[in-house]
């Protein structure tokens, strides 16, 4: 009896100890995680490199493109751990991807997405998610090969994730991100500030959440008194209840009315995680519409401000699988908003068929009145 009895002792001494390591070490964990958050700065007056000097002129036929390049992950195969989905006959899906395939992936992707953009060949140009340094990317910096391939363009970048070592999923964990989201021009750009949107500071959500925000970019035009205000947005998903997506329109809208009453000219462009054209339904799927997609109307926007966007491709297929042509969720939430001053000439949804990312590209031609 006595040897059994040491035996047991000897078990639960392991079993207490073992637990106190993985308790220790949990709490150390979160203790890293907690020391490491803060919020990036609001207000804060970006640096625009390589800006150029000539200005832009009323009637002139300009052009933009808005491209979410998806950290250089989404290639048609790559599903996304957080995104789940389901079928019309009631199968649950979920995505699995937390990183990138591999490095060579990554350099792919980005590539072509750039070399997408660089067909357009559109005056300014707006990306989101493009890493600086990033686990999930391979530490592969996409903002050095944007500005090696536009050299003609000013460039500038709003960091937007700069998140702790977050170690989910335990067995491939999402890792440090540094990310944001990049302004190109060809035209002089006087001044840049990044402006942080309200994001859900609840816990442990804060945690793990963006630093949402949109880069305000003033350019001064010929022989005129007004400014064009070019404003890069990326929006949040994944909001339950809508409270802050509620929040941040009312912020965006308050910046609009503002640059209203300065008679300035205004566009914003790129990812609103939200259906900007009507296009719940419109494109041919065997699966429901996911929780996070929401629709947003001309009523939601400030007076003098209307949605410029197509429905001529998607430009946003669900992530809860690869991409599968007739089968994935397929919407419309990246395009624009536009002041009344300004004549929109033509939208259109480039159809990549989502070869290097979760989006397509969009590319808006307008002039100033």
């Amino acid at each position: 009896m006595a040897v059994k009895s040491k035996v047991l002792k000897n078990i639960f001494k392991t079993v207490a100890i073992v637990l106190a390591v993985i308790i220790f070490l949990i709490g150390g964990y979160v203790l890293y995680v907690v020391l490491q958050y803060s919020r990036i700065q609001d207000n804060y007056k970006i640096t625009v490199n390589n800006n150029r000097e000539e200005l832009v002129q009323l009637g002139q036929n300009l052009s933009i493109s808005t491209f979410n390049i998806g950290f250089g992950a989404y290639s048609q195969d790559f599903s996304f751990f957080m995104d789940s989905g389901e079928t019309l006959d009631g199968v649950k899906l979920q995505g699995s991807g937390s990183v990138a395939k591999d490095l060579k992936t990554v350099i792919n992707n980005t590539s072509g997405a750039v070399d997408t953009i660089k067909q357009l060949n559109t005056d300014f140009a707006f990306f989101q998610e493009v890493d600086v340094k990033a686990t999930r990317s391979y530490y592969y910096n996409q903002y050095e090969y944007i500005q090696d391939n536009f050299k003609e363009y000013s460039n500038s970048i709003s960091m937007n994730f700069h998140s702790a070592f977050l170690m989910y999923p335990i067995f491939n964990p999402h890792g440090k991100t540094d990310a944001g989201i990049v302004t190109l021009s060809k035209y002089n750009i006087s001044s840049a500030v990044r402006r942080s949107l309200p994001v859900d500071e609840s816990f442990p959500n804060k945690f793990f959440d963006l630093d949402r925000c949109f880069q305000v970019n003033r350019l001064p035009i010929s022989d005129s008194s007004k400014e064009l205000v070019l404003i890069n947005i990326h929006m949040s998903a994944y909001d339950e209840g809508g409270k802050i997506r509620a929040k941040q329109l009312d912020m965006l809208n308050s910046i609009l009315e503002e640059e209203s009453k300065k008679d300035n000219y205004v566009i914003v462009g790129g990812d609103f995680n939200h259906d900007i054209a009507d296009s719940v339904g419109y494109f041919p799927t065997n699966r429901k519409q996911p929780d996070w997609v929401f629709q947003l109307t001309n009523d939601d926007l400030t007076s003098g401000y209307t949605w410029a966007s197509s429905k001529n491709a998607p430009t946003c297929r669900s992530s809860d699988t690869g991409y599968i042509e007739g089968e994935s969720y397929l919407v419309v939430i990246d395009g624009f908003i536009v002041s009344s001053n300004i004549q929109v000439n033509s939208v259109t949804n480039i159809d990549t068929e989502f070869m290097y990312s979760d989006h397509n590209p969009v590319k808006i031609e307008f002039v100033l009145l």
